[in-house]
């Protein structure tokens, strides 16, 4: 299907603007400072939950307001952006993650705590569309614009790598909101030289911002993403089934209004395009695949095999240094072979990857960790990347940032639908285990939970315990390794024949 969006390209592609190369410098700066905060408030949970004495549900809302926020604005940011300008709307919004990651830093209650995740939340939504719009217009040449993605990309790498490392760090020497005190100076050299370095762009026509289209963009993704973890931690639940059923009535009125307004706010045209529908769908299913990893791992490597948060953090870098690797070259890759093979190869590489960890067990040696995580990250950096420079290659440059808004918020459903799917099997089985008589209740809801209690227990029924947690932990580990791997080959066949026709640089 080729759609009437394609980018004309004969023009643009003789066209390259004068120290493009130091605004992307100042652009992965955001990248940066947007994947180092979300690695390091995992860690930095337990010492949150002790100091600020946080209920259950308020933990929650802690570590899930952020993501609800960013996948419910990301849309209106991106177009926002388009309007009123992506350099102005990328400086406020860094100005002001700045600013507020002080307020989490220094937060004195739970409801302080949540108030400040959420804000942070909302000046996220503007960083992470306005860098790759910016890109789109900074770099008219495809090859130039590959490479540029790529290092994109592999900067967001290196951010997971360095959050859990820098955090880990802080963690050990210093008190918990250090962790986000280190946004400061990437926030402070981000403004002061983007203010010089980085060229405005926006839609020369891009027509009223429509709050109504706005507000049911918020209202569907805040309602469809709480009902997906609600259900993930609770069961199904009628009260949950409600939210989930408003939020998708929400996000039906919203295409629908898409599709009658003269200037909508997302012009849903751009899925007309299979190479922009198909990298999107990509992206879901692979963080989908992948996320039930990502979210127990730091878990497994900590709880079960007793690495300390610093160690932890390190035993998870071949992921990043794969993925640096791999997003680097990816834009030469699929030249020299094709986009599908590339995405498709990469997600395999990926599939086969987490299929080995199922046969992990309490005391599996680092060689197949390390190698099963280096595998995964090459794959992904490869496949993140090409379908990254595939979205923005198949729009015109005026819509670049409501397309890589689509492209960040799929990431965060498929985020939030692999912790619900994935998860719901890891805490599922993890249930299941036989406990020592007089375990409290509490031992059965988390690995953390287990831990905790056997610290009140006599000698010979904690050790039972963590025994038996920790294998059940792990069972339910390896079934949702196994459920992603599944995931993460399906998907690499269908990209194989959704992306048949797909070139970098040039809409299907």
């Amino acid at each position: 299907m080729t759609s009437t969006l394609q980018p004309t390209t004969t023009t643009e592609a003789v066209t390259k603007r004068p120290g493009r190369w130091l605004a992307l410098s100042v652009l992965v700066l955001a990248v940066l400072l947007v994947a180092v905060d979300a690695t390091v408030l995992g860690l930095a949970t337990p010492y949150i939950s002790e100091d600020l004495n946080p209920t259950g549900s308020q933990l929650l809302w802690i570590g899930d307001v952020y993501s609800f926020v960013i996948a419910g604005l990301l849309v209106s940011m991106g177009s926002l952006g388009d309007r009123i300008g992506r350099k102005r709307i990328l400086l406020i919004g860094a100005t002001a993650f700045g600013a507020i990651s002080v307020l989490n830093a220094y937060a004195t209650t739970p409801e302080l705590m949540i108030l400040a995740r959420a804000l942070l939340g909302v000046a996220g939504a503007t960083l992470m569309p306005a860098t790759l719009a910016l890109i789109r217009n900074l770099f008219h040449d495809p090859r130039e614009r590959s490479l540029a993605v790529g290092i994109w990309g592999a900067t967001a790498s290196a951010g997971t790598a360095i959050g859990p490392i820098a955090g880990g760090f802080l963690l050990e020497h210093f008190w918990w909101g250090s962790v986000f005190l280190i946004n400061l100076p990437v926030m402070a050299v981000l403004v002061l030289v983007g203010i010089k370095l980085l060229p405005e762009s926006k839609n020369p026509n891009p027509g009223p911002w429509d709050l109504i289209s706005v507000t049911l963009s918020l209202v569907g993704m805040i309602a469809v993403v709480y009902a997906v973890k609600e259900t993930a931690t609770y069961g199904f639940g009628w009260e949950i089934l409600g939210v989930g059923a408003l939020g998708a009535a929400a996000l039906y009125w919203f295409v629908h209004r898409q599709l009658t307004l003269p200037t909508p706010l997302l012009d849903m045209r751009l899925f007309r395009n299979r190479g922009f529908s198909a990298a999107v769908l990509a992206d879901l299913l692979t963080i989908l695949g992948l996320s039930g990893l990502v979210f127990f791992l730091s878990q497994y490597l900590q709880l079960v095999q007793g690495r300390r948060p610093l160690e932890a953090g390190l035993a998870e870098l071949p992921a990043a240094v794969g993925a640096v690797a791999a997003g680097l070259v990816a834009g030469w890759a699929a030249r020299r072979w094709s986009v599908r093979a590339v995405v498709s190869g990469g997600l395999a590489a990926v599939g086969v990857a987490l299929a080995s960890l199922t046969v992990i067990d309490q005391s599996t040696g680092y060689p197949l960790l390390g190698t099963a995580l280096l595998v995964v990250g090459i794959g992904a950096g490869f496949s993140f990347t090409v379908t990254a420079d595939v979205i923005l290659s198949s729009v015109p440059k005026e819509q670049a940032g409501s397309a890589s808004a689509v492209s960040e918020t799929a990431y965060e459903l498929g985020a939030a639908l692999g912790i619900a799917v994935l998860g719901s099997i890891v805490t599922g089985v993890y249930r299941g285990f036989t406990a020592p008589t007089g375990t409290p209740e509490g031992a059965h809801e988390s690995l953390g939970g287990a831990v905790e209690a056997a610290a009140g227990m006599p000698s010979g029924q904690a050790a039972a315990l963590l025994t038996s947690a920790r294998e059940s932990f792990v069972d339910g580990l390896a079934i949702a390794a196994g459920a992603g791997a599944v995931v993460l080959l399906g998907t690499a066949v269908a990209a194989w024949f959704l992306l048949r026709n797909a070139r970098l640089g040039n809409a299907l």
